[in-house]
């Protein structure tokens, strides 16, 4: 139902901060799941949002016993906030760069399960970071790559880290370290038990495969093989979690698996023959030009790397 709009006025902070209530809403999928986010309760919460409703002219979201949705209406008033959002933040970001002072927010999604890659140096580079940077905060996301890729491009997030894969013509790359991943299988798998023997590769084929439901190294890999996908996977923990079962093999990253394989719970498959790596990368808009936030960010996570490629070097010779 279309609703009277009060006179436009010009943008003030009143509506950025509706808005911003709006999207917090609207991405935690409910009234209740924002409380703890935007830490007021649910009567203000839908107080706010009457008042945005009135202000726009436009009914933005069902609300009550049937459930939370977006209306076609909130839909793109959702999509709108998310672009101006991002464009207030990074105007004060400069404004701010003007002005001689970090300040801001430094927004970065991560590909999962990097943490306990031992190449991986994300975690020195934010803590470099935040040192460089004290006022400036930060917020890490985790989501798939597909996902990362699409953010960074709409300017949801000024930084990505990602496994390459299909290199888009509007990022540009930063390449930070590998991962190696092999096929693993659980220990209620009936190839477990048994010994990697020349030929036996040939049953592999046979088993039920889990994969990664979206575009990524693991599924060009899995189509290189010619595996039967049986299952479909959102994430690293959802492969090791089918694996876990003893009905499915998936590839993980040998790094999370090792925890799994050093309690005799998965072990990998001929891993001379089911492996591949993967080269991570930290993606940004190759247009406009990075910030001065985001270069800093950068070489953050270019000085960390270096050091410990040139670390790992020194320890293979």
């Amino acid at each position: 139902m279309k609703q009277s709009p009060t006179p436009a006025n010009p943008l003030a902070d009143t509506e950025l901060r509706l808005l911003r209530l709006f999207r917090t809403v609207a991405r935690c999928g409910g009234l209740t799941a924002a409380e703890s986010e935007l830490n007021i309760g649910r009567s203000t919460i839908s107080r706010h949002l009457k008042e945005l409703e009135q202000r726009l002219g436009a009914t933005l979201c069902h609300r009550g016993r049937s459930g939370f949705a977006l209306t076609d209406e909130g839909a793109r008033v959702f999509d709108a906030a998310e672009r101006l959002l991002t464009a207030v933040s990074q105007f004060r970001t400069e404004v701010e760069e003007i002005n001689d002072r970090l300040r801001g927010r430094l927004r970065l999604a991560l590909f999962d399960k990097t943490a306990s890659n031992p190449a991986s140096r994300i975690a020195a580079a934010l803590g470099d970071f935040a040192k460089r940077a004290p006022a400036v905060e930060l917020e890490l996301h985790v989501a798939p790559t597909h996902q990362i890729e699409a953010g960074v491009i709409d300017g949801a997030w000024q930084l990505g880290i990602i496994p390459t894969y299909r290199p888009s013509p509007a990022l540009d790359y930063l390449p930070l370290f590998d991962e190696q991943m092999y096929l693993y299988c659980g220990r209620e798998h009936p190839l477990f038990a048994q010994r990697d023997t020349r030929g036996g590769e040939r049953a592999v084929w046979a088993q039920r495969y889990a994969g990664l439901s979206f575009h990524s190294p693991n599924m060009d890999t899995g189509n290189r093989f010619e595996f039967t996908r049986a299952a479909e996977a959102s994430d690293q923990e959802a492969i090791a979690t089918l694996v876990l079962s003893g009905q499915f093999i998936g590839f993980l990253p040998d790094h999370y698996a090792a925890a799994f394989v050093a309690q005799g719970l998965m072990r990998a498959l001929y891993p001379q023959r089911f492996a591949y790596t993967c080269q991570f990368a930290a993606i940004h808009r190759r247009s406009p030009p990075p910030s001065r936030l985001l270069e800093i960010a950068l070489a953050c996570l270019r000085r960390a790397h270096a050091t410990a490629n040139r670390a790992s070097a020194r320890r293979t010779r």
